[in-house]
């Protein structure tokens, strides 16, 4: 029997990052949460790409959160705006992972 091919979806995720030399994030930092568009056939796919190239780009995953796809987002009553939809739409045609957000953290945020 001939698998048929599975598609790409986009997922939106939270990366929790800490710490790391070269990690391009402000001195002051404890670490960020990255809000992440990335593509694959399931979000472990798309979890394990994203770690990967965090990794490669010097910074420390502590955390994934995922939120799901475009459609389950709105299952769920999420408001996507038309420019994170054009990204979600980026991430899938090129096969991709785009870091849409950055927020550092700091010492005493709760």
């Amino acid at each position: 029997m001939a698998k048929s091919p599975r598609t790409q979806q986009v997922y939106t995720l939270v990366v929790e990052v800490g710490r790391k030399a070269g990690d391009g994030l402000p001195d002051a930092a404890t670490g960020a949460a990255l809000m992440c568009y990335a593509s694959g056939v399931d979000e472990a796919e798309a979890v394990r790409e994203t770690v990967a190239i965090l990794k490669q780009a010097d910074m420390a995953p502590l955390d994934v959160t995922g939120y799901g796809t475009e459609e389950e987002r709105r299952k769920a009553g999420h408001e996507i705006e038309a420019d994170e939809a054009e990204l979600m739409a980026r991430a899938l045609a090129e096969n991709s992972v785009i870091v849409a957000q950055v927020t550092p953290f700091f010492p005493g945020d709760d």
